[in-house]
Formats: structure tokens, sequence, C-alpha cells
């Protein structure tokens, strides 16, 4: 989106907490989003202060800023908050990926129909959800369409930079961003890399996090930093953490099994709190279990092992996974998400 806007207007000035990505696109970065990653129930209160002296510097930040314009990305609980003190200083606000509160707080509804001016979705079933509690919603096509369209791989060369064996086809493993849930999920998958021998396991690092999270991997494990999309579109199969990776392997076309594991109260609160049937945006937005979700206590060396080899053995179940995949991308459509918000956000300012 900010790449969007300023290649539209260059002359803009755009301030946001966030991260590497939106600095490198022209956005000047008042706070990194590294440091607002807080998972879970229990997580959240534990660093509660925290949260709160957050909430009054970028307060005090809009303030100075005085913007034309103000974008909410995600993050109700902050944003929702924020929305409010945005709104009683006469700035217009939009969200763009707006909150799941169609899986849990969805009294949250009111808040948006409140502070809110002009909400931007990217599933298709947001819209009628919105317009079901008097909110008019713009859906917009999935952003990670236009990302992945993009993607040009060399397998050849990309196995000889990570140094992978042409003869094994590889397993790709993404087991978060967050530490708490990299330490949960790597014990009980780094136990079933020894029953696939013919295979190269390649786990996904990300850059924040530092080497040695991951040394419970077998040494077999090619680990692997910044190169996310490339590992998976080289993948027979992949095992994925829940959240936006599931639909970004999905979209890519390499199946797998997705799974959660987390702080167990955080979990047991959750599971009574949210009101979705599944955890995977491909199953939520197809509305059936396509992939296997694995949680908590059944994220074992058993079921994985199970599950992964359904999936890489060829037959129906493979084939079915990727027949879904092709109606997932059909059901989510783009208008070229992020170039389109974009243009409604210039038109607004403009206004």
């Amino acid at each position: 989106m900010v790449k969007a806007l300023m290649r539209e207007e260059g002359s803009l000035e755009i301030q946001c907490w966030g991260g590497d990505k939106m600095h490198d696109a022209g956005a000047k970065v008042m706070k990194h989003v590294d440091d607002l990653a807080f998972m879970g129930f229990v997580e959240v209160i534990a660093n509660l202060n925290t949260i709160l002296k957050n909430f009054k510097l970028c307060r005090k930040q809009i303030e100075a800023f005085k913007p034309d314009l103000a974008v909410l990305i995600d993050y109700p609980g902050f944003n929702l908050r924020m929305a409010k003190h945005i709104k009683a200083l006469g700035i217009p606000v939009a969200y763009y990926i707006s909150p799941q509160i169609w899986a849990w707080k969805e009294s949250r509804v009111e808040k948006i129909k409140r502070y809110v001016d002009h909400v931007f979705v990217i599933l298709p079933f947001e819209k009628d959800f919105y317009g079901k509690h008097g909110v008019e919603a713009e859906y917009v096509g999935h952003p990670l369409l236009d990302e992945i369209k993009h993607i040009h791989l060399d397998e050849q060369k990309f196995r000889d930079e990570i140094g992978v064996q042409n003869s094994k086809p590889i397993i790709a493993l993404l087991p978060g961003s967050r530490t708490q849930e990299i330490k949960l999920l790597l014990e009980p998958i780094s136990r079933i890399v020894k029953d696939f021998p013919d295979y190269q396991f390649v786990a996904s690092k990300v850059a924040w996090q530092p080497k040695h999270l991951y040394e419970s991997l077998p040494d077999s494990v090619c680990l692997l930093e910044g190169r996310t999309y490339e590992l998976l579109k080289s993948a027979e199969a992949a095992i994925v953490t829940s959240g936006t990776a599931t639909l970004e392997t999905a979209l890519i076309g390499t199946p797998q099994v997705v799974v959660y594991k987390a702080n167990a109260l955080s979990v047991a609160i959750a599971r009574y709190l949210i009101k979705i049937k599944f955890i995977s945006l491909v199953n939520l937005i197809l509305d059936e279990e396509v992939v296997t979700e694995l949680i908590q206590a059944d994220v074992n060396a058993k079921n994985l092992r199970s599950e992964l080899s359904s999936i890489i053995e060829g037959g129906e179940r493979r084939s079915y996974i990727l027949e879904k995949y092709a109606e997932l991308i059909q059901n989510l459509g783009s208008k070229g998400a992020s170039k389109f918000v974009a243009s409604r956000l210039l038109k607004i300012i403009r206004h």
C-alpha cells in the first residue's frame, strides 16, 4: 500500500508504526513492529504497562504530525482505541485489513461504526459481515495475490545457493515468528525428520530471531532466512504455523499441514471466546477443512508423520488440496488490492 501511494504521489509524507518493509517503501518508521508482538491473553496482560506506554507515545506522535489521514492496519486492541483519539482530533480514519471481529469480540463493530470513516476488507465474506451491522465496507481483493503472482523461481539456482541436493524433494518448515511458538513447535517437528530420509527439510528463520532458538532442529535441516516464498514454491509440501503464512502457502500452491501451539491458558481462553470453526485462513475462506489443522496436544510426532505422508505421496489427498487451492484463488479475486486502496486513500485526502 505504501509503495502504491508513493508511486502515485511521491510528495507524500508517511509516518508509521511498522517494519523494515514499510521503511524501504518510503515511510518513516516511528516505532518498529518487532517491539509490539505480544501473542496470547496471558502475554498481553504481562506486558500491559509497555502497551499503555506505547499508546501514549503513538498518541503524542500523531498529535505532533497532524496527518491528513490515518490508516489503521489490523491490530484491533490497539488501533480501535487509537481510532477514538484520532477521530476526536478531526482526522479522517480508514481501516485497511480490518480486524477479524467476525471471529471474536464482534461487539468491536460498534467502535468501527463510531470511529472509522472508511473500511477496506480483504476477505470475501467480510463485506457481508459488516453490512449486517450497518457498516459500509469495500471489498478490495487480497494483497497477497499481487505479491505472489510476481514470484519467479530458478529452482536450480535456489538449490545451489542454499546447498540442497537436487535428488531430494524439499519439505518446508514455517514455525512462525514469535519466540514462544517457535520453541513449542520445533520439538515435535524435529522428531519426524528422520522418518523422511528421502526428503530435505528446510526451515524458514525470521531475521529478528537468534539462530540458537532453532538449535533443536537436527543437523540435516537447512536453516534459511528471508526467502520464504522461494522456499514454498520449491517445496513438495510444508508444515506451517497458523496465520497469514497458511494463505501464502496455498496461493503459491504447496500442500500443507497447519500447526498451532501456544501458552495453554491463552489457548483455553481463546477456545472459550473465539467463534470460528477453523484456525487457518484457507479453511475459513473455503468454509471446510481442506488442510489438516493440528492444535496443541495434536501437534505430535505421530500426527505430523501421518499427515505429512498423506500429502507428499501423491494420491487423492494431495490432488484434493490442490483442486481446492484453485477454488480459493478464484474466490478471492483481486482488483490489485494495494493499488486500489492507495487510489481510494488519495481520493479521501484530496476531497
